[in-house]
């Protein structure tokens, strides 16, 4: 099992102000005012019971050393929300970690006064273990809305209890939470998906540059949109990178599959620096798997989990589909299409589900209770592109159906009917999967008004996919459809606008659409 949330216990808040530091401060009390003050309450020479002297990593050391050899697959941030968010790392062996952190207007006044006692708080230390191939997710909690924050991963070596341990600081970075739902903020984020698919795999320790291009967009976060390894497709070497060169069945060849694609230095370098949502597709697992029927689903999904920084509510711990709720004006439903599905060669109809009754009743329940101005619908498999299989798998694996009746058509009914007989506006659906660049409007109900958009991006790193036209049962307007080339998409969200622009692997503009809100 991946090391998840509801593994740690929460931080308790002393009364004594030395104890603040210690037991850790809410962060919703710690204002730069009030850690001066904090400070200043410490009798001289006094420090917390845990930090005798500076800490290692302490900006107040003449030199601060950074060893990141002790994390080799880097780190990286997820899940962020207004009061929580989620770290992600390994250790290349067994090793307790933890996280110290506080706002970075606190750390600052902090590192002025000069003073060993500082205003962080600290995470319990977590033992990374050959169980979770050394992986290690920890929740953040206890976090301010719209606020800057800073942090250092701390890596020691596994020690009996009580024992002083000599930790190093491995790595250390900043993210900013979420805006409250009241808080009308322009919100910037990217999505796109397949990396690493049909031979173009990693070529060298740069491999995958378009990261670089997405480190120099003025992201929020990113959106991955599955397919982020292809655990069924071998990678030849040369001429990319061994450590790949196998189909993965089993659980340790699914984690080698990730740790090959984390070599790659521009990923790392961009999951150091942008927060990600994380969700899957079919080549974690194999291709075009149906969960409840897959034999090798269980590993690739934890694989998955331990790679990745996804927060799962405790009492559902597997459950990959989430909300992200971004101040007044966007509302994020990050869908998961794989676990719960029908066989893709069941005929369409009431009874073939893609994303099972619980997961549909969420959605259509957050779509007709949503406040945000914008709705958007992340979904690994596009709406309206015939996406036919194979021998070995037969039927349509996206939502369109096809002329041998399979397709999940009729599902894709009720979430259009719910978008239509509750007069939704400002609905868009962000896809990926077909690797090529889409967009369309779609006005189901056939009054000349687009009832709600649909852009498809992708591949970061995969063959051009065949273009198919739209089926017409959406009655769809295509915008663009243009493949050839490695991209992502970028979209701004305001009060007022969505605007989507689709940049290729060299940063050229390949395509823009500006939606007004209704």
């Amino acid at each position: 099992m991946p090391v998840g949330a509801s593994h740690f216990q929460g931080l308790s808040a002393g009364l004594d102000p030395s104890s603040f530091i210690e037991k850790g401060l809410s962060m919703r009390f710690i204002t730069p005012l009030i850690a001066t003050i904090l400070l200043s309450l410490i009798p001289a020479g006094c420090t917390s019971a845990s930090r005798e002297g500076l800490p290692p990593g302490s900006p107040f050391q003449a030199e601060v050393v950074i060893k990141p050899e002790t994390l080799p697959q880097g780190i990286a941030v997820g899940d962020v929300t207004g009061h929580s968010a989620a770290l992600w790392t390994r250790t290349d062996g067994p090793a307790m970690v933890h996280i110290e952190w506080a706002p970075a207007s606190a750390w600052d006044a902090a590192e002025k006064m000069g003073t060993v006692v500082w205003p962080l708080l600290r995470t319990n230390r977590v033992t990374t273990t050959a169980e979770s191939d050394f992986t290690a997710t920890i929740p953040l909690s206890g976090l301010v809305p719209r606020t800057h924050y800073r942090y250092h991963v701390l890596v020691g070596p596994v020690a009996v209890p009580h024992e002083h341990i000599d930790a190093v600081l491995a790595a250390r970075g900043e993210f900013m939470t979420l805006p409250d739902e009241g808080t009308s903020v322009p919100v910037t984020f990217a999505w796109s998906g397949d990396l690493g698919g049909q031979q173009r795999c990693r070529v060298g320790a740069d491999g995958y540059p378009i990261f670089d291009v997405l480190r120099r967009q003025p992201l929020d976060f990113f959106l991955f949109l599955g397919d982020t390894i292809y655990s069924d497709d071998v990678c030849p070497a040369p001429p990319n990178e061994p450590g790949a060169d196998f189909k993965a069945t089993t659980l340790d060849q699914y984690r080698a599959r990730h740790r090959y694609q984390r070599g790659s230095l521009p990923l790392r370098r961009f999951l150091a620096s942008v927060p990600v949502y994380v969700t899957w597709d079919d080549h974690e697992v194999k291709n075009n798997f149906a969960g409840p029927y897959e034999a090798q689903m269980p590993a690739g999904r934890q694989a998955l989990r331990e790679y990745w920084p996804i927060a799962s509510p405790s009492d559902d711990p597997q459950r990959l589909y989430r909300t992200v709720r971004y101040g007044a004006d966007m509302e994020l439903f990050i869908l998961d299409d794989r676990q719960y599905r029908s066989r893709n060669s069941d005929p369409d109809g009431q009874e073939k589900t893609m994303l099972g009754k619980e997961q549909l009743r969420w959605l259509l329940q957050g779509l007709r209770h949503s406040q945000a101005t914008w709705k958007v619908i992340a979904t690994s498999v596009p709406l309206s592109i015939p996406k036919g299989g194979g021998a070995t798998v037969p039927g349509n694996d996206g939502w369109a159906g096809g002329p041998d009746g399979t397709g999940f058509e009729y599902e894709r009914q009720l979430i259009v009917d719910t978008i239509l007989t509750q007069h939704l506006k400002n609905v868009v659906f962000l896809a990926g999967d077909v690797h090529y660049v889409q967009a369309s409007a779609y006005d189901p109900n056939g009054d000349g008004v687009p009832d709600f958009h649909e852009f498809v991006a992708g591949p970061l790193s995969a063959a051009p996919g065949r273009m198919s036209p739209p089926t017409l049962a959406l009655n769809a307007t295509n915008l663009i459809q243009e493949g050839g080339y490695y991209n992502f998409g970028l979209v701004r969200v305001s009060s007022s606008a969505f605007d989507v622009t689709v940049l290729d692997d060299k940063g050229a503009v390949r395509f823009s659409h500006h939606l007004s809100a209704k």
